[in-house]
């Protein structure tokens, strides 16, 4: 296997989630291209609806493809919450961390 192809099953989503539980993060910020989760993608559909809170289960269980399963599995075994954001605002991360910005967070929701 050449080293550009990857690993099978291993992103680099599933690395983050590994190394922000070595280094005892409390959270993990994911920037993409849309400011959360939708229940349809929202570049397609006008009408989508956008998730602020769901559990890593029903992530899982609604086979949503912002990030892999392997790398949401791994973050609910360690209850390691994500945050998924836009990285095309600027000041995103700072809102965020501020506590206001527009996001979607993956978490245990018990």
């Amino acid at each position: 296997m050449h080293l550009e192809q990857g690993i099978l099953f291993f992103s680099t989503d599933t690395a983050a989630v590994l190394r922000a539980s070595e280094m005892k993060s409390d959270i993990i910020l994911k920037g993409t291209k849309v400011d959360g989760i939708y229940d349809k993608d929202p570049k397609k559909n006008s009408n989508a609806k956008k998730i602020s809170v769901i559990s890593y289960s029903d992530y899982l269980n609604k086979e949503i493809k912002v990030m892999d399963a392997t790398a949401i599995s791994l973050a609910k075994d360690r209850s390691l919450p994500i945050i998924i954001f836009s990285i095309l605002k600027s000041s995103n991360i700072i809102d965020i961390v501020s506590g206001n910005g527009s996001y979607s967070i993956i978490k245990d929701t018990k």
